[in-house]
């Protein structure tokens, strides 16, 4: 869902877009946001090819984007945003699910 996300406000708005906050948007968060177009699929890719590497890359992806984020919702007092609670809800079934994955052993289909 995050692809179709970024894709559509890159295809509406440009790679670059600020994502409704404006100037306060820094050309770095720009970047990062229309990078999410090209990492989001990659790390889904790795969750099913690799999921050694995948688990732990969108790990870390998940948990950037929320930190990032954070930092704009709280600028904004947007606490209760739904992009915002969905974000956080996946980046904790992400790391339950990674802990009882690492409990059970890594299992790829051949």
């Amino acid at each position: 869902m995050a692809t179709i996300n970024h894709v559509i406000a890159g295809v509406k708005f440009g790679f670059l877009w600020d994502y409704g906050y404006g100037e306060q948007a820094l050309l770095a968060s720009r970047l990062f946001w229309g990078s999410l177009t090209l990492l989001d699929p990659l790390m889904a890719y790795f969750l099913i090819v690799n999921p050694k590497v995948g688990l732990p890359a969108t790990l870390a992806l998940i948990t950037v984007d929320v930190i990032h984020n954070g930092y704009y919702v709280y600028l904004n007092n947007q606490w209760l945003a739904p992009f915002f609670l969905f974000q956080c809800a996946f980046l904790v079934i992400a790391w339950t699910f990674s802990f009882r994955i690492k409990r059970s052993g890594f299992v790829q289909a051949k």
